[in-house]
């Protein structure tokens, strides 16, 4: 079974799947022990690889490399890798697809906007004319084969939101996304106007949607909840914290705690899992 065909079934299933975003391979390998989805933040990678906002930076051979050494070490894991949109060009769109789908990606999400780019949960997002991204997806579409792909929009007009939604719902893709939804109010809209297709809900921190559990989602009818940045704020706050504390300690180490701290034994440990035969082992122990 290929990985877009487990994703597929994974998303059929009962509930809301998760779906972890994660930054570089560090964060990767702590998520990998708590859930078995990633989600490939273009916000996460543009900041820890390039170190500049969610804007359109990000070059796709660089995304391309990226998963592939996820793949290389989570070879069960489902990996969902936001494209952005496509890299702008259709034809760069469908070679990046190509390409992530030969390395081992589960699916992709692409987006309706034009550029500059945004974050979805930012202000100032401007969208294609659908015609032109419906034109984009159909292509997208006809290159991949077993491929997951998400539509996306990211349009913020009301009534505009209802008809892209309702328009990407009747395309070939297996997912769709409204980037940016306010309320679950407006969650129960989107699902009327999308029908059976599956329904993707992005969760960031300080973002414009709310806080929902999965038992929430599930009740309200989503089937795929990706959250695009905990791995990466939580770093953020501890690395803020260690260095503060650092500094006071007048550059004195804390302890490590031998059972549960995490110092060079146990970084050690958790990167080792990433390695052929170690990982192979564990994942067939079912660790």
């Amino acid at each position: 079974m290929t990985h877009g065909m487990r994703l597929r079934e994974r998303i059929a299933g009962p509930g809301t799947t998760p779906l972890i975003g994660v930054y570089d391979m560090y964060s990767a390998s702590i998520a990998a022990k708590h859930y078995d989805g990633m989600f490939v933040s273009g916000f996460g990678f543009a900041a820890s690889y390039y170190g500049l906002p969610d804007i359109g930076f990000i070059a796709w051979p660089d995304m391309m490399a990226f998963v592939q050494r996820l793949r290389g070490a989570f070879p069960h894991h489902h990996l969902l890798v936001d494209i952005d949109d496509g890299y702008v060009d259709p034809e760069v769109a469908c070679h990046v697809v190509e390409g992530l789908e030969r390395i081992g990606a589960s699916g992709v999400i692409l987006e309706d906007q034009k550029r500059p780019r945004r974050c979805g949960h930012a202000d100032g997002k401007q969208v294609l004319p659908l015609e032109e991204y419906l034109e984009k997806l159909d292509k997208v579409l006809r290159t991949r084969k077993d491929l997951v792909v998400v539509a996306r929009t990211d349009a913020t007009d009301e009534q505009d939101i209802l008809r892209r939604a309702q328009r990407l719902a009747a395309t070939d893709a297996d997912v769709v996304l409204v980037d940016g939804v306010r309320s679950a109010e407006w969650i129960g809209r989107i699902r009327k106007v999308v029908g059976s297709k599956p329904l993707l809900f992005n969760q960031i921190a300080g973002g414009k949607s709310p806080r929902l559990s999965l038992g929430e989602l599930s009740d309200l009818g989503i089937d795929v909840a990706i959250y695009s940045t905990p791995c990466l704020f939580a770093a953020h706050e501890a690395i803020d914290a260690a260095l503060i504390g650092l500094r006071a300690a007048d550059g004195r180490l804390p302890e490590v705690d031998p059972v549960s701290g995490v110092g060079v034994r146990a970084s050690t440990s958790l990167l080792e899992r990433n390695i052929g035969p170690e990982r192979l082992t564990l994942d067939r122990a079912g660790v």
